[in-house]
């Protein structure tokens, strides 16, 4: 069942109108970065992430759902993509290594997470100096009766940005392309 809903995950976050190829673009990775794509699903940015970064780099595809993370590790595998990480983490605490990220990324997740100004704060630890954290997420301009506004699943973009600022970040860049999902880049106060 997971396998299923993992593929059905890629499958959308594919789909032409998220746009992943103007997202991948925009955040214009380089050889040697390392990468916690948290909430990762099937993997699908995780191993965009790992062609970017290159056999020098590194991506960590976090998720609280083992079965997604054994799903991602076996398309690694078939991919040739020896630089994905896997790991189960809890949605209360980023058990992530300490100043190894150049990017932390959450793609649809943040609505999920409980507490989100401290795991933000808690994120900082997992940061480089000038590391970023980016966050996409469904901010409620979906339809009235959208799969996002039915389960409350977005966050509206001022809130995000309140929570972000109490949690020490600044906003670096923020991009108006995607039709129903915030896209912000932040850096460490």
């Amino acid at each position: 069942m997971s396998n299923t809903k993992a593929k059905m995950f890629n499958k959308r976050a594919a789909h032409r109108k998220f746009k992943a190829d103007e997202i991948i673009q925009t955040l214009a990775l380089k050889p040697g970065q390392v990468i916690a794509d948290i909430g990762s699903g099937g993997g699908y940015f995780s191993f965009r992430f790992a062609q970017a970064v290159g056999s020098t780099g590194q991506v960590y595809a976090v998720d609280t759902n083992q079965e997604f993370l054994d799903f991602v590790k076996q398309q690694a595998i078939e991919q040739g993509l020896s630089n994905v990480i896997t790991l189960c983490t809890s949605s209360e605490q980023p058990d992530l290594p300490h100043g190894l990220f150049d990017m932390v990324f959450l793609r649809n997740v943040t609505h999920h997470l409980p507490n989100r100004v401290d795991y933000f704060r808690r994120l900082k630890e997992m940061l480089r100096p000038r590391g970023t954290l980016v966050i996409i997420e469904f901010d409620g301009r979906g339809g009235l009766f959208s799969f996002q506004r039915r389960l409350r699943h977005y966050i509206p973009y001022e809130v995000l940005l309140e929570e972000t600022k109490q949690a020490g970040y600044v906003l670096q860049n923020s991009y108006d392309f995607l039709s129903e999902q915030s896209f912000m880049i932040f850096f460490v106060e």
